[in-house]
């Protein structure tokens, strides 16, 4: 049953703030992407005897592929959608008219400041056709941005956000949305995301080889130990229960949580999948030997229905220690030899160099949504929307 409603004349006392964009941090994290694909591998710089501006006066490449066609063009994309949906949605007056050719001549930009960076840079060719294509491919998002607004959809989706999530949204849905694309590398263990202490102690140890610094690494009273099958399953169950606490967090409605619950599930499976298929092929995977993963979703799922009552403080606890004790356990337990040839072997020779970014993003993310847990529990909670309904029937 929903609450009732403030009077009015405390609603215009205290209007709610408008939430911020969720495309801002999207587009930031697309960006982040960009530059990756754009200067991997980030070693080999060396001078080249050219200036790094004469790729625009040279002629236009000879030999082409349709797929670097669509690659560039894809690429930004996304970037073009995404800025102008953020300038659409949060911009006022010129910032809202100039939005297409803002977004415009900030991806022309960006993508000379990296074709220009290239000439440092042995493995990569510099291409005046490259950018023109990034320009297109930002054109088209940003037009199918402007496109979609002056249908009101984003004037829907504003309406539709206030309705069903708290105005302070906005880190969570950024979290939630990665997901997904953190599960896209590989992992020893389904859902067990952040596992990066042995191979920090390693890179250092060996980073510090030969200096008199490699005596200040603390040494492990324990070894790593591989994680035992009930551990394992108790990575994966707290892997899938994490998102869903945390869209609970910023969801009111009851009926809605049911449904964040469901889509969590049906997303982390599809992109464990799917990571399997492109790291071993459709052959490979479908000989992949059977997995706790079958018990860990309806495990999962109960866990999700349980907690489908809890206030929002509750929750964001809940969320905290979860990360807690999946970290602590992820760890905790050694890399196995099979996981290491696997990526040695299968995985180096099949990804393709945007997905080595999946696996930076896989080790991230649960540190993100550690830091950002631990800031919603300090921070006062936002008040719920008049006419929200906090039980959804």
């Amino acid at each position: 049953m929903a609450p009732s409603s403030p009077p009015s004349h405390d609603r215009a006392a205290h209007p709610q703030p408008p939430a911020s964009s969720t495309a801002w941090p999207l587009a930031a994290a697309w960006l982040a992407l960009i530059v990756y694909a754009s200067l991997f591998p980030f070693r080999g710089w060396h001078d080249s005897g050219v200036a790094c501006w004469d790729f625009l006066t040279a002629p236009l490449p000879h030999y082409w592929t349709w797929f670097d066609i669509i690659g560039n063009v894809l690429a930004y994309l996304p970037l073009g959608f995404l800025l102008t949906l953020g300038l659409l949605r949060d911009g006022q007056g010129p910032w809202r008219r100039w939005s297409v050719p803002l977004v415009l001549g900030a991806a022309i930009l960006l993508s000379l400041l990296m074709e220009s960076v290239q000439c440092w840079l042995p493995n990569r060719i510099q291409s005046n056709l490259d950018t023109l294509l990034n320009a297109s491919g930002a054109l088209i998002g940003a037009l199918a941005a402007r496109g979609i607004d002056r249908l009101g959809a984003v004037g829907r989706w504003s309406a539709l956000r206030a309705r069903w999530f708290t105005p302070d949204a906005r880190g969570a849905l950024v979290l939630l949305v990665l997901w997904p694309c953190a599960l896209l590398y590989p992992l020893e263990v389904p859902f067990g995301l952040g596992q990066v202490l042995e191979r920090v102690e390693l890179w250092l140890a060996g980073w510090l080889t030969g200096t008199p610094f490699l005596e200040w690494l603390p040494l492990r009273a324990i070894e790593f130990q591989p994680m035992l099958p009930g551990v394992e399953l108790m990575v994966m169950v707290l892997g899938l229960w994490i998102p869903a606490l945390l869209a609970y967090a910023i969801i009111p409605s009851r009926r809605l949580r049911a449904v964040a619950l469901i889509s969590c599930l049906l997303a982390g499976l599809g992109a464990t999948l799917l990571s399997q298929q492109l790291a071993f092929g459709p052959e490979l995977a479908a000989d992949l030997p059977p997995t706790l993963l079958e018990r860990a979703i309806p495990m999962a799922f109960v866990l999700g229905l349980l907690s489908l009552w809890l206030p929002r403080r509750v929750l964001w606890l809940l969320a905290l220690l979860a990360l807690i004790a999946q970290l602590h356990v992820v760890n905790d337990a050694a890399v196995s030899v099979y996981y290491r040839w696997a990526v040695e072997n299968w995985m180096q020779r099949r990804f393709i160099r945007l997905y080595g970014l999946t696996q930076w993003l896989g080790w991230a993310w649960p540190y993100a949504a550690l830091a950002y847990v631990m800031i919603r529990l300090v921070q006062r909670p936002a008040p719920i929307p008049a006419g929200t309904a906090v039980h959804g029937a």
